[in-house]
């Protein structure tokens, strides 16, 4: 079975390129996100790597940690940094996880439960599903969870504007737009009585009664 969005993230005990760790133990206070890649040396997992070593101070500054995994050993992640550092300008920052025993791909659904073999002997079809994206709370339940395809790099702009809806919708009680950015107008939540959204938010524009629009709370 999958994981679905509000389950327990699992946990689990990897190597990775910045050393041993516990996954919840690593994550600590700080929401995460954890990105799979199904082989070293490919080509679209190459830009994205290289990105988001870029837009890694973009997530340090909202409190979210972000490790990557691939389905091979670390000691070929550290040869696959040098040509993301030469390729993409950047170096990975970040640890990569090595998941050459395929642990970490079964725990979180990438790979069918008992998958086994030499990793090196799969090709990135063999692994194709292993290209994920989890974003992990504070409290190690899964936010948010996408999928890509093996041709299509991922839009990690989107990660981010995701998780400055969650962390927004977390603290306060409303929901966020289509395309809604940070600073744009939000939507009171529908749990909330128009008696408590007065106490709380005061006047709002209502183009129908469902549809109560503030600005976004500080």
């Amino acid at each position: 079975m999958g994981l679905s969005i509000n389950d327990t993230a699992p946990d689990f005990e990897a190597n990775t390129t910045e050393g041993p760790i516990r996954f919840h133990d690593w994550i600590g206070d700080s929401w995460a996100v954890l990105f799979s890649h199904p082989k070293d040396f490919t080509p679209v997992c190459t830009t994205e790597l290289g990105y988001m070593a870029k837009l890694e101070p973009e997530f340090a500054r909202r409190n979210v940690k972000i490790i990557g995994l691939s389905v091979d050993a670390t000691d070929d992640h550290r040869k696959w940094a040098d040509d993301i550092e030469e390729t993409q300008g950047a170096r990975p920052n970040y640890p990569i996880i090595g998941d050459s025993d395929f642990q970490v791909s079964e725990l979180y659904g990438m790979l069918p439960a008992g998958t086994t073999g030499d990793a090196k002997s799969r090709t990135p079809a063999d692994n194709q599903t292993v290209r994920n994206v989890f974003v992990i709370g504070p409290d190690k339940k899964v936010k948010l969870i996408l999928v890509y395809p093996m041709t299509t790099g991922r839009n990690f702009d989107e990660v981010l504007r995701v998780i400055d809806s969650l962390q927004l919708t977390a603290k306060h009680r409303v929901s966020t737009p289509v395309n809604w950015k940070q600073g744009e107008d939000v939507i009171i939540s529908g749990s909330v009585s128009n008696d408590e959204a007065k106490e709380i938010f005061g006047d709002w524009r209502a183009p129908k009664p469902y549809i109560r629009i503030v600005p976004q709370p500080s």
